[in-house]
């Protein structure tokens, strides 16, 4: 996705799709940096369940600004996100 939005003459149009691998990725740390210690931790069901409900509604919220940052961005500002994605990724 990243090469694509990279290489595409109107980046733009790829918004969307960046701005679902950016919520995916958001969604893919929070669970690795948090959830995961945390079951290992093994601090019971009711702290992992409310946890575990705490994160829905941040990936919810954090979604829908994402979502909205990114819709909003020019071309240029789009590439600068994707070079950091791509920095990440590589």
């Amino acid at each position: 996705m990243v090469y694509v939005l990279e290489q595409a003459e109107n980046p733009v149009a790829h918004a969307d799709e960046l701005a679902n691998l950016v919520v995916e990725l958001t969604n893919a740390g929070l669970d690795a940096y948090f959830m995961q210690p945390l079951k290992l931790a093994k601090p019971g069901f009711v702290v992992e369940q409310s946890a575990s409900l705490g994160m829905v509604g941040v990936q919810q919220v954090l979604g829908a600004v994402i979502r909205r940052v990114i819709g909003r961005m020019d071309s240029a500002q789009l590439h600068s996100v994707c070079g950091s994605i791509g920095q990440f990724m590589r």
